[in-house]
């Protein structure tokens, strides 16, 4: 028997579930650490998804023992990322559940743990899928958005920016990220994940459904109207 819910609103978050932008913060942590000899590991970087920018800077400097400020470290980063980030390509499957969402009228909104400034460097290339969102809740650099994921604020504080200001129930979490299904669940949302092919499958739990991609998913499991056949 199904446990899952019906929905009325829908969240999402942005970095490797809409936009496959997990390959460029790879790459750009790499170069700001190889002149210090250092590895960015899948470990580490499952530990600072979806947090905010400062407190990804802080596990990143301090784990690896780097003598680099968090200041410094977020300057360096951010020079590449203008450079790479306006290439972020849309992830399989998520222009067709925006776009069919959008047509049905279900009200959408993006929360993610980014900053502005990011934010529009990534979604240079995609103004037309991101018009489709009702608003969008940044949290890194909103000052509504007290803590960042595994807290569940930034959810909270989307669900409450809609014009009828659905209950937390009302709506379903789209994530990659653990931080961000806990979130998610913290704030008492059912959570759809489609984790990295490298996640262990302990860390997936508390999800209400695990995909292997946006493609695979049926709308009409959460009540929303299905694809048309």
């Amino acid at each position: 028997m199904s446990t899952l819910k019906p929905v009325t609103h829908v969240i999402f978050d942005m970095d490797g579930l809409l936009l496959d932008t997990e390959a460029l913060y790879t790459l750009a942590t790499e170069r700001v650490l190889k002149p210090f000899g250092k590895e960015f590991t899948w470990d580490l970087k499952v530990a600072q998804m979806g947090q905010k920018a400062e407190v990804c800077a802080k596990i990143i400097t301090s784990k690896l023992g780097i003598k680099l400020s968090v200041e410094d470290y977020l300057k360096q980063v951010s020079q590449i990322h203008k450079e790479i980030m306006p290439s972020a390509k849309v992830l399989p499957g998520a222009d067709k559940l925006v776009q069919h969402l959008h047509k049905h009228k279900i009200p959408i909104a993006i929360a993610s743990g980014g900053a502005q400034d990011s934010f529009e460097l990534k979604t240079t290339n995609h103004k037309e899928l991101v018009s489709k969102f009702s608003h969008v809740v940044l949290a890194s650099t909103d000052s509504e958005v007290k803590n960042g994921k595994p807290a569940p604020d930034v959810f909270l504080v989307c669900a409450d920016r809609f014009p009828d200001k659905p209950k937390p129930e009302q709506c379903l979490v789209f994530e990659d990220a653990p931080n961000g299904v806990a979130a998610g669940v913290a704030a008492g949302m059912q959570v759809v994940m489609v984790p990295d092919p490298r996640m262990k499958e302990e860390m997936t739990k508390g999800a209400s459904l695990v995909l292997k991609s946006l493609e695979d998913f049926k709308p009409e499991l959460f009540g929303l109207p299905p694809y048309d056949a």
